[in-house]
């Protein structure tokens, strides 16, 4: 990855996110890159966003009834795609799935559009969006990093539970062999 400076900070994310899209053949479309691209800049800087215990969070804001419901349910889907996205060791260490915070974010986005007349068009892009804008996340640290964001483990779980085509890319530089998805049985 060469670098490249844009004259603003504005500039240099968008630059960073098409990059991204491009290299994981993903097409968000403006409006959600866009957001993305302010999500980044909002986040940059916060590391108090580590000590989010996002399911309680998610839990109060869903049943919060003051005005602030609707941000703090969108604080919570931006948080859990991050942490997907640009952080899924944390998942690990926190001993759930990735998936976990896919699910939970949507679940954040998808509350916010049933509840959020004037955007609930847009939070439901983002709720279906959500595994795409994972993936471009998660380029973005591949392209400065030239190497796979995620562990095999972590890539056969994205893969298996969320059907990630970029998590199968990943699964298929660890090995040469087929992949197959494992099949859960079911209890009767």
């Amino acid at each position: 990855m060469s670098l490249v400076v844009e004259p603003t900070s504005v500039a240099q994310w968008q630059s960073l996110i098409l990059e991204a899209e491009r290299a994981c053949e993903v097409n968000l479309g403006v409006d959600t890159e866009s957001y993305l691209v302010f999500l980044l800049m909002r986040f940059v800087g916060r590391p108090e966003m580590a000590a989010s215990v996002l399911g309680l969070e998610f839990l109060e804001s869903a049943h919060d009834l003051s005005h602030a419901r609707e941000d703090k349910l969108r604080d919570v889907g931006d948080k859990c795609l991050l942490y997907s996205g640009l952080f899924p060791g944390r998942a690990e260490r926190r001993r759930v799935n990735i998936s976990y915070f896919v699910k939970l974010g949507q679940a954040a986005y998808c509350t916010l559009s049933d509840h959020s007349p004037r955007l609930a068009a847009f939070y439901e892009v983002l709720c279906e969006k959500f595994v795409a804008m994972m993936e471009v996340l998660q380029t973005t640290r591949e392209l400065k990093e030239d190497k796979s964001a995620l562990s095999p483990l972590e890539a056969y779980s994205l893969w298996e539970d969320l059907r990630s085509q970029h998590a199968l890319v990943d699964l298929k530089r660890y090995t040469d062999g087929m992949i197959f998805p494992f099949e859960k049985k079911h209890k009767h």
